[in-house]
């Protein structure tokens, strides 16, 4: 059963919050890569995939901040760590896919 509109509003304005958090802090030319905003990003898109799997339909807001997430993630630095861009793409096919790209002991047998 779809969960209500409002509640799948609030959980995609937590994700695109997360975002622009994570985005703030990638501006801050000089720092470190922001791998705490990063994961706390990460954790609110799995928050909206899990509360709203049964949902055949994905919220605006959480489109735009995922769709190409990978590839955005590569141009705004020089160096992005792999541990990010493997993320990224994980999140890209468990939102758009239904699948987690990730195998780590979940492999088919004969892998």
């Amino acid at each position: 059963m779809p969960i209500p509109d409002a509640d799948k509003d609030h959980l995609a304005a937590v994700v695109e919050e997360r975002w622009l958090d994570f985005q703030g802090s990638l501006s801050d030319s000089g720092r470190r890569y922001p791998m705490r905003e990063f994961k706390t990003f990460v954790q609110a898109v799995r928050n909206y995939i899990a509360k709203t799997e049964k949902d055949p339909l994905i919220h605006r807001k959480v489109v735009n901040v995922v769709n190409g997430l990978t590839d955005g993630l590569k141009a705004t630095r020089k160096e992005v760590p792999g541990e990010v861009l493997a993320e990224a793409d994980r999140l890209e096919c468990l939102l758009f896919a239904g699948y987690d790209s990730y195998f780590e002991g979940d492999e088919p047998p004969g892998l």
